[in-house]
């Protein structure tokens, strides 16, 4: 393990300590990220220190506590290229964030007839709210196909594109595969049919640069816990003509300008979709995430992550009774496996008991598992504080469960 990679694991207190008397190995990075120190010490000093609701306030707590939340508007804004702050909406996470938009976009944009386009690779959270939208509606889902390697096609999706096709929404990263989809190809060549994208960037935010004004995506939508910050927090980026013509999601305190018993006048963007009392502290927090990521460097991490893939990957290719689940060959630091006659939850089950931390089961992504006529798989994913002596020991420890179960 090098000094870098060292010095970055000290930050993440977690990682130090030991299951089953085995030092902790995790790599569950895809179901959520582990949280530097100073992510929680900015929750901390929120509360010990400035802990008060935010907007309206004249007392100081109140005007600290707004400053320290809008200036989190702003690290999200210059973090994925937004154009104004005022695109920036934040939500409990990317499920809240895509349910945002299937219940408020739709209500003037979708249309009996109408169709909405998803892939076979999407996570519930990106068919769920979809599926719910059309049958309100009366639209119809579509699903883009891929093939047995992982990969959209995409000349197929396209050729799924019509008049009635509104939106589509895709995944750019598939949380299972770890398929990285051509989501610049996708959104180009709906532009040119007048169709708005949404991007469910849950699993690249963390692992790569965003810049939504180069894509010129519609939506975007990601979590602040799969990105080293808190739980329930996250953003809907949405560019604000959409804000603007999108009527409320939910209604309360803080959304609104005026309000009588006769008529509400609804507040400006983003605030109109911000409803109540906002999770402050997970605000700040995950603007404390966004800095120490940038502080770690994209060109770091994802040298570092494809380092990583590319080495376990080669390691398990070596054993036989293994079977990789996603073979694209544009890839995330993602390997879905099977051990052949064994279930995933006895993998994952044993792994634990040797201090490693996987992910088993369908992953959220049932109509994926159909696909492959499997029932799910045990799922390794990497984050940069991850190293290849922990993928040696994961390696070790795999050849030990297959002979247990074999």
């Amino acid at each position: 393990m090098n000094d870098s990679i060292e010095q970055i694991r000290n930050d993440f207190p977690i990682l130090n300590q030991k299951v089953n008397g085995k030092p902790l190995i995790y790599f569950d990075n895809g179901a959520t990220t582990q949280k530097p120190s100073v992510v929680m010490d900015a929750i901390s000093q929120y509360y010990n220190e400035i802990n008060s609701n935010v907007h309206r306030g004249v007392h100081h707590l109140s005007q600290v506590s707004t400053e320290k939340y809008e200036y989190s508007r702003d690290v999200v804004q210059q973090f994925i290229g937004a154009k104004s702050r005022e695109e920036i909406v934040f939500s409990k996470g990317t499920t809240d964030a895509i349910n945002i938009v299937a219940s408020s976009w739709t209500t003037d944009y979708l249309n009996e007839g109408d169709e909405i386009i998803i892939s076979t690779m999407e996570h519930h959270s990106n068919i769920v709210p979809w599926q719910m939208a059309c049958k309100k509606k009366k639209a119809k889902l579509i699903v883009a196909p891929i093939n047995n390697q992982g990969e959209l096609l995409v000349e197929k999706l396209k050729e799924k594109v019509n008049n009635r096709t509104k939106l589509i929404s895709i995944t750019h990263i598939s949380n299972t595969l770890g398929t990285i989809n051509p989501i610049e190809e996708i959104i180009a060549f709906a532009k040119t049919k007048g169709i708005a994208v949404l991007i469910d960037a849950a699993q690249s935010v963390a692992h790569m640069k965003i810049d939504v004004k180069a894509l010129d995506c519609d939506f975007l939508v990601f979590s602040g816990h799969k990105l080293f910050g808190p739980t329930g927090t996250g953003v809907l980026y949405a560019k604000k003509k959409w804000l603007d013509r999108m009527p409320p999601y939910q209604g309360g305190g803080d959304m609104i300008k005026e309000v009588s018993f006769e008529k509400t006048t609804y507040n400006d963007p983003p605030h109109k979709f911000e409803a109540g009392t906002p999770n402050i502290s997970g605000v700040i927090g995950m603007a404390t995430a966004i800095e120490y990521v940038q502080n770690v460097g994209f060109k770091f991490i994802q040298q570092q992550e494809q380092e990583l893939l590319s080495f376990a990957t080669n390691e398990m290719l070596k054993i036989d009774e293994i079977e990789i689940i996603g073979t694209a060959n544009s890839k995330a630091s993602v390997i879905s496996f099977l051990v052949k006659g064994t279930h995933p939850f006895d993998v994952g089950t044993i792994l634990d008991q040797l201090g490693i931390a996987i992910r088993t089961g369908h992953h959220c992504t049932q109509p994926l598992m159909n696909f492959y006529n499997i029932p799910g798989t045990a799922r390794i994913s990497f984050s940069f504080y991850n190293s290849i002596d922990e993928i040696k020991h994961f390696i070790k420890a795999l050849k030990k469960v297959i002979s247990m179960l074999n």
